[in-house]
């Protein structure tokens, strides 16, 4: 199994920066995955290439 590579990000509800786990096989993927620390859902927008991450962007469920 491959090691998927971490990417530190801030919860747009409560600010604190959190780490997650991010699929560089994918181009562009866009997902919800729970805040760590205050279990809200965050809409995470990752832009990849040749297997490394050129973005991530994360937001509220309301933007």
């Amino acid at each position: 199994m491959q090691n998927l590579p971490t990417a530190n990000i801030q919860c747009p509800y409560c600010w604190e920066t959190i780490e997650v786990l991010v699929d560089c096989s994918v181009e562009h993927q866009e997902y919800i995955e729970d805040c760590s620390v205050c279990c809200r859902p965050i809409t995470i927008i990752v832009e990849s290439s040749d297997g490394d991450v050129v973005s991530i962007e994360s937001l509220a469920e309301d933007e």
